[in-house]
C-alpha cells in the first residue's frame, strides 16, 4: 500500500519537500549550538555582509538532511538499479565536496585542492553514470558530440557551475533563493517525465533549502551554509542541469523541451553572469579570478541601500523572468535564441545597477560616465 502511494509522482514531490523540510528544521537548530559551542563561527571582515560572528556549516545539515530524505524516500519508491546507481554516484560526490567544504570553513583550503576535489566527483558521475551533455542541439552547427569531449565538457560544466553558486553565496538568502528557482524549473520537467530519482534530487533539495531559509535569515539564530553547503549545493544544481539535457534526449521522454541549451542557460542565468562578469573584472584589474572582492551584482545592491532580503528578491525577480524570455523565445531557431538572451541576459541582470534605495524609496538612476 506504502509502495504504490510513493509510485504517485506528484504525491513523491510533495512528500519530498515536507519530509526534508521537517527534518532540516530538527537539525538545523543543533548545528548551530554546536557552532556556538565549539566556537565554528564565521568572523565578519571588510568585504563580508554580516558584522557578527555568525555560526557556519550550515552545509554539514543540508547533507544530512538530503542523504536521509533521498535514502529513505529511494527505499519507499523501490528505484531500478540504475537509478540507485546513480543515486550512490551523487552520494559520493557530494560526500568528497562536503569534506572539502568543511575544511576550507575551518581551515581555509586552496583553490588548486577545491578544483581536484571538483573534478574527481564530478567525474565520478560523469564516468561511473554515463551523465553528460552529449549535443549542442545543433547550436553553431554542431550535434552529437565525441564522447572523449562530451566527458570533458561535461566535468568542465560541473566545476563551473559548482564555484559560480560558490561565488553568489554572499548575502543572506541568495544562493538558497536562487536554488530553489533552479529546483523548481528542474524539478517540475522531471515530474512530468516521471523521472523518480531526480524528482527526488530536485524536491528534496527544495524542502532542505526552505528549513535553511528559516535561519539564513534569522537575526537570533542565524546560519550561514558556507563552503560545505555551496560546493555541496553547486555540485547537486550542476547535476539536475545536465541529467534535463540528458533526459530530453532521449526517445522515450514524454514532454521534451525545444530550446533545452537555452532554458539551462535562463535557469542558470544569475550565477553564469555574475560568476563570467566579476572573472573578467578581475583578469582585466591583473587579479586572480578567484581573488575575493566586493565586484557581485548583489555587492552593489547593498551598497547602494537595499537590504539582504530585498537584494535577493531583486535578483531572483530577474533570474525568473530571464526563464520566462526563454519561454517566448523557444519558437525560434536556437542560434538566434542564444544570440538574443545573450543580449538580454546582461541587461536583465545588470539592471538592478541601476537601482538606489534612499529614504525607503526605491528609484532608478543611470550611473555617470
Amino acid at each position: 500500500m506504502i509502495y504504490d502511494l510513493f509510485s504517485n509522482i506528484y504525491f513523491l514531490a510533495f512528500f519530498s519537500i515536507v519530509f526534508s523540510l521537517l527534518v532540516s528544521m530538527r537539525i538545523y537548530p543543533v548545528i548551530i549550538y554546536l557552532a556556538h559551542k565549539k566556537k565554528l563561527m564565521d568572523d565578519p571582515i571588510e568585504r563580508s555582509g554580516h558584522v557578527n560572528k555568525t555560526a557556519t556549516l550550515g552545509g554539514i545539515g543540508m547533507f544530512i538532511t538530503f542523504s536521509l530524505a533521498i535514502i529513505l524516500l529511494g527505499i519507499l519508491t523501490k528505484l531500478n538499479q540504475e537509478d540507485l546507481i546513480k543515486l550512490l554516484s551523487i552520494l559520493g560526490g557530494i560526500i568528497i565536496l562536503l569534506f572539502l567544504g568543511i575544511k576550507d570553513d575551518l581551515l581555509d583550503l586552496s583553490p588548486k585542492k577545491k578544483f581536484v576535489g571538483q573534478i574527481f566527483s564530478a567525474a565520478l558521475v560523469v564516468l561511473c553514470t554515463d551523465v553528460r551533455i552529449e549535443s549542442f542541439y545543433g547550436m553553431f552547427g554542431v550535434g552529437d558530440l565525441h564522447y572523449v569531449f562530451s566527458v570533458v565538457f561535461s566535468i568542465f560544466i560541473f566545476v563551473f557551475i559548482i564555484n559560480a553558486f560558490n561565488l553568489i553565496d554572499g548575502i543572506d538568502g541568495l544562493a538558497s533563493s536562487v536554488a530553489i528557482i533552479v529546483n523548481t524549473s528542474f524539478g517540475v520537467y522531471f515530474a512530468m517525465n516521471k523521472e523518480y530519482l531526480f524528482v527526488l534530487v530536485s524536491f528534496s533539495l527544495i524542502g532542505v533549502l526552505l528549513g535553511f531559509l528559516r535561519y539564513n535569515l534569522s537575526r537570533s539564530r542565524k546560519l550561514f551554509m558556507g563552503d560545505s553547503g555551496s560546493l555541496f549545493l553547486g555540485f547537486l544544481l550542476a547535476y539536475q542541469a545536465i541529467s534535463f539535457l540528458s533526459v530530453n534526449e532521449m526517445e522515450q521522454t514524454a514532454y521534451t523541451v525545444s530550446n533545452a541549451p537555452i532554458m539551462v542557460l535562463a535557469i542558470l542565468a544569475y550565477p553564469i553572469l555574475d560568476t563570467v562578469r566579476v572573472f573578467i573584472i578581475r583578469i582585466n584589474n591583473g587579479k586572480s579570478p578567484f581573488s575575493a572582492d566586493r565586484n557581485h551584482i548583489h555587492h552593489r545592491l547593498l551598497d547602494n541601500g537595499f537590504s539582504h532580503i530585498k537584494s535577493t528578491l531583486i535578483v531572483a525577480i530577474c533570474n525568473i523572468f530571464v526563464i520566462q524570455i526563454a519561454f517566448v523565445l523557444s519558437d525560434l531557431y536556437l542560434t538566434v535564441q542564444l544570440y538574443i538572451i545573450s543580449v538580454v541576459l546582461p541587461l536583465i541582470c545588470l539592471f538592478p545597477f541601476l537601482l538606489v534605495q534612499r529614504n525607503g524609496k526605491i528609484k532608478i538612476e543611470i550611473p555617470k560616465l
